[in-house]
């Protein structure tokens, strides 16, 4: 998986020639396009693009996003974030099967995406792609709450390689996602990790400067 700026349909077109197995819409990088995300319908390979809402997922999907991930932020060991992510998209979708039919349409137009994609989550309580959840996460614990709180895997945090053993941690991270449900395995896996990384607390980070705040 390779990152694109948000916008750069060119840098994208290269990483598909280059033969990568992903790209990565990512607001970690600085946008080159602050009206427009990729057509990525235009590309044969797959995407991924961030969202922190239901209604930021559905219009990525709409463009032809492949899979969708909650944003939280980006190496800070934070995983606020990524919590608050996961909870208000779960939510939203949970609020759109209870609605009746010409309630979607008011959805849709509030969510300002496409009616047939709100229907279509109403009708299945689901993204019609995978939904994964990234953004600080940097223990075993912090990838099973993700799995709890309804994503379909994890993105391991950057941050895990400022840790005293990276590879360790992210093999524990991996078990965790496996056994999610099962609070002794988490305990097992979570020993002799080494030392943490130092985080980074996001209310710490200037509004402006939060890498999750990219994207429209």
């Amino acid at each position: 998986m390779a990152k694109v700026r948000i916008g750069h349909f060119v840098e994208a077109q290269v990483l598909q020639t280059l033969g990568v197995d992903y790209i990565d819409e990512s607001e970690v990088l600085t946008p080159a396009d602050y009206a427009n995300h990729i057509d990525k319908w235009n590309f044969t390979i797959p995407f991924v693009c961030g969202a922190t809402n239901l209604g930021e997922a559905l219009r990525r999907i709409n463009e032809g996003a492949a899979m969708i991930r909650s944003k939280g932020e980006a190496g800070t060991g934070d995983v606020s974030n990524a919590t608050t992510h996961m909870r208000t998209i779960s939510a939203e979708i949970r609020k759109l099967t209870s609605m009746r039919e010409d309630e979607l349409f008011v959805a849709a137009k509030e969510l300002q995406a496409p009616y047939e994609l709100v229907k279509e989550v109403a009708s299945t309580g689901k993204l019609p792609v995978v939904l994964f959840t990234a953004g600080g996460i940097a223990t075993p614990a912090d990838a099973a709450m993700m799995m709890q709180l309804g994503a379909d895997g994890v993105f391991v945090g950057s941050g895990i390689f400022k840790s005293g053993d990276p590879a360790k941690r992210a093999a524990a991270c991996v078990k965790a996602v496996t056994y999610f449900t099962d609070a002794k395995v988490i305990a097992d896996v979570s020993r002799g990790l080494g030392e943490a990384m130092v985080g980074i607390n996001v209310a710490d980070i200037p509004v402006p400067h939060r890498l999750a705040e990219r994207g429209w």
